[in-house]
């Protein structure tokens, strides 16, 4: 398997508009981009080729719509941890519960914040049951409408 080169991409002002057409709706085609942008399919593809070769978008990702799976409650939870478990370990455990979708680490008052989907409130407990076995310090803060989506 051939190594990807780490570079750094500069953006000219057609990548920016591609970017932003394919972030609006991932599934636009190449032929809608190119008709907008008044260029060739040809070198629209060349474009994305180049965009998905450096790591600027990654094309391979599907989001998940959790609403229409039934988990429509989103929760943060802002974690504070102590010397008593690392950062790896804390990540490993994280993974095994599928609600967490997304942990970052984060400087401030908490070492992690981590966004979680979950069903309904008694869903959310039970994942911060989970939580509390890691003897963690969380503060929790639930979404009431998503505002922005991209």
């Amino acid at each position: 398997m051939k190594k990807k080169e780490q570079f750094n991409y500069c953006l000219d002002s057609i990548d920016k508009q591609i970017i932003y057409m394919l972030t609006d709706h991932t599934k636009t085609s190449v032929v809608h981009i190119a008709n907008n942008l008044k260029i060739s399919p040809r070198a629209i593809q060349n474009k994305i080729k180049k965009l998905e070769e450096a790591q600027v978008i990654d094309c391979s990702t599907t989001q998940l719509n959790s609403k229409k799976i039934s988990y429509d409650h989103i929760s943060f939870i802002g974690v504070s941890l102590d010397q008593r478990i690392s950062h790896s370990d804390l990540l490993k455990s994280l993974y095994e519960i599928n609600e967490v979708v997304e942990a970052h680490f984060t400087t401030g008052n908490y070492n992690f914040f981590l966004k979680v989907i979950c069903k309904d409130n008694n869903h959310l407990l039970q994942i911060l049951e989970k939580l509390q076995k890691l003897d963690l310090k969380t503060e929790i803060f639930i979404a009431l409408k998503q505002a922005i989506y991209r």
